[in-house]
């Protein structure tokens, strides 16, 4: 008897747990969006009062959701973590020519970042020293796309038998070389995207084809995804084929 009163409470509970917990996580996202509408609208400089005057909401409601800035800047990254990571990894996977590649990885960096320009300064500026690391969006970011890049080097080196060694300390540093590209194009902006999209990209693929064996360059390899794009973890890269995919050439074709 007993039992069976108690079930359905327990499952009414749960039933009304869930409804909260919904009800929240869609609160939360629309005072994200909120303020992203202020950082549209004003800059990077955003505050809570400005938030919650968008929201329509006082201060006090707003902090029942995001126990200060910080919380509040912590959500806002991992949205444009989530919007920069859905366009980047697809381009670093994507089944083309080394030189195509290159180009349209760093040309949906540089797009996403230019979209939202004062999401990306809020999120430099407010992480330094004052996110803990582990929730910190923009490191989390440069680790995921250097991880990517060094799967992607590292399968392409060991299929040609080379020392994948390298794969990582190139992944990291061509992320920085990125990063600081598009950090200066947006503080300065002396020439059009489409020619620092280009720059950079001419940079990274001569630097590539420079430190890469005579005559690895001529071959055709395709390594359709790496393991961050579906393959999975640990399969061995496959050998070389005839279609290309990382034969670096001197156009797109």
């Amino acid at each position: 008897m007993n039992a069976s009163v108690k079930g359905p409470k327990a499952d009414g509970g749960d039933a009304r747990r869930d409804r909260w917990s919904a009800h929240r996580e869609q609160r939360r996202e629309e005072f994200v969006a909120a303020a992203l509408r202020v950082l549209a609208a004003q800059g990077p400089d955003v505050t809570m009062e400005a938030v919650a005057a968008e929201a329509g909401v006082t201060k006090p409601v707003l902090y029942r959701y995001f126990e200060d800035k910080t919380a509040l800047v912590t959500a806002l990254g991992e949205f444009g973590s989530s919007v920069l990571l859905e366009r980047l990894l697809p381009a670093i996977g994507a089944d083309l020519p080394a030189l195509a590649r290159i180009r349209g990885t760093i040309t949906a960096y540089f797009e996403v970042i230019d979209e939202l320009p004062n999401l990306y300064w809020l999120i430099v500026r407010h992480t330094a020293g004052e996110i803990p690391a582990e929730n910190d969006p923009y490191q989390r970011n440069k680790e995921v796309i250097a991880s990517a890049l060094t799967a992607l080097f590292g399968d392409y080196l060991r299929a040609y038998g080379l020392d994948s060694g390298a794969a990582e300390p190139w992944a990291y540093g061509i992320t920085g070389l990125v990063q600081a590209t598009v950090e200066w194009w947006l503080q300065r902006r002396s020439m059009s995207r489409v020619h620092a999209i280009e720059y950079t990209t001419q940079l990274i693929y001569a630097a590539l084809a420079g430190v890469l064996p005579a005559g690895v360059l001529d071959q055709e390899l395709e390594l359709g995804r790496s393991r961050f794009a579906g393959r999975p973890e640990g399969e061995a890269p496959e050998g070389p084929r005839s279609a290309p995919s990382l034969k670096l050439v001197s156009g797109d074709s």
